[in-house]
């Protein structure tokens, strides 16, 4: 078992609180998120940034959004849904979807096609 970097993620985890700066994102939005250090098998960040890409699903306000986080590494488990970013192929972690606050926001990566959009949101309700 890896060692989780706690106390380094609740540093940045204050700066990314205080943040003034306004970031909007949409559903179907791609972004890099600092997602963090997580408990047992909650899906981690990566880097200094604790980032991982995240699938807006929905943005209840601006403040606010449902995010389904994603991989760039293969998997072919039944919880987990292929779709394609730009060429870039990545994996939906439909388990792992949560609300997070838009200060967790990055850098927006692209747009997911309507057309998968539809397809995960039919795969998250057949997933429930």
């Amino acid at each position: 078992m890896h060692e989780k970097d706690f106390d380094r993620w609740i540093g940045l985890k204050k700066r990314l609180h205080n943040r003034v700066d306004a970031t909007y994102a949409h559903k179907r939005d791609v972004w890099w998120c600092a997602l963090g250090a997580n408990v047992g098998s909650e899906i981690d960040g990566k880097n200094e940034n604790f980032e991982r890409p995240v699938l807006i699903l929905r943005a209840y306000n601006k403040d606010m959004l449902l995010v389904a986080p994603m991989t760039g590494k293969e998997r072919r488990e039944s919880f987990y849904m292929r779709v394609l970013v730009g060429s870039t192929e990545n994996w939906i972690a439909l388990t792992q979807i949560r609300v997070i606050s838009n200060k967790r926001l990055l850098r927006k990566v692209g747009i997911l096609p309507e057309d998968q959009f539809l397809l995960v949101k039919k795969s998250i309700q057949a997933f429930l």
